[in-house]
């Protein structure tokens, strides 16, 4: 205990700082979640009118479906909104032990990570709109009516799109580490096929579950994972022959 007391008191002002950060950050959370909470009537109206899957009724079926949709797109909103005060508190709080190269690194791959972020959730939103088309047309081909639970509908649609968002950061997580010396483009090729093997069961484990869906979530993936070492294969060997 006395080394435990000893380790806190070192370390005390590094704590503060971090319990102070989180606690801005926590506040800004629950401030967007009661917004987000409050103004989900007029995203639902949107989605119905310009979302609406054709021979698909949307239909609520418990009395308070709409306050758990509504909770989860306060979370959702709150988590968007968050993100880039947690990069910038995150840069603040690590630029001290950073060096130089590695400040201007992380500072550079910012407004691309928003960039790579947006272009993800699009991509998920498009490909589950086009997944819940195609299942809907099925369905009514084989004498099915599709009364969907619009909770689950747009919370699968939003999970689905914001997770693909998250992943389209891959390529700046792992070219940070590449040029921090964490790991490399030579590691990167050697675990390709097991890289493939894991992407494959992450997507299986989203909805929708069928096989036309795995594989439109499932490819950009993998060509993210292949233009992540070609990326940064080439910029080794551009640096390579500058250095020599």
């Amino acid at each position: 205990m006395p080394g435990l007391q000893k380790y806190i008191a070192r370390y005390a002002t590094y704590f503060e700082e971090l319990r102070r950060r989180l606690l801005l950050l926590i506040k800004i959370f629950f401030g967007v979640f009661i917004f987000g909470f409050f103004a989900t009537s007029p995203f639902i109206k949107f989605f119905i009118t310009y979302m609406a899957v054709k021979d698909v009724l949307v239909v609520a079926t418990t009395p308070f479906q709409l306050v758990d949709l509504a909770m989860s797109a306060g979370f959702f909103l709150s988590s968007v909104v968050v993100t880039p005060f947690f990069v910038y508190h995150l840069y603040a709080f690590l630029s001290p032990g950073l060096l130089p190269k590695e400040r201007k690194l992380f500072i550079s791959l910012i407004p691309l990570s928003l960039v790579l972020f947006f272009v993800g959730f699009a991509y998920g939103f498009g490909t589950m709109y086009f997944a819940t088309g195609a299942i809907a047309h099925l369905n009514v081909t084989l004498g099915v009516v599709n009364y969907w639970d619009i909770s689950r509908f747009v919370s699968q649609i939003v999970l689905t799109a914001s997770l693909l968002g998250l992943i389209f950061e891959f390529p700046l997580v792992i070219t940070f580490l590449i040029r921090v010396g964490i790991t490399s483009v030579q590691f990167l090729r050697s675990k390709r096929k097991h890289a493939a093997v894991i992407i494959f069961i992450f997507v299986s484990l989203l909805p929708p579950t069928d096989g036309l869906s795995l594989i439109l979530m499932a490819s950009p993936m993998v060509l993210i994972y292949e233009l992540t070492i070609l990326v940064n294969s080439r910029v080794g060997n551009r640096r390579a022959l500058i250095t020599s």
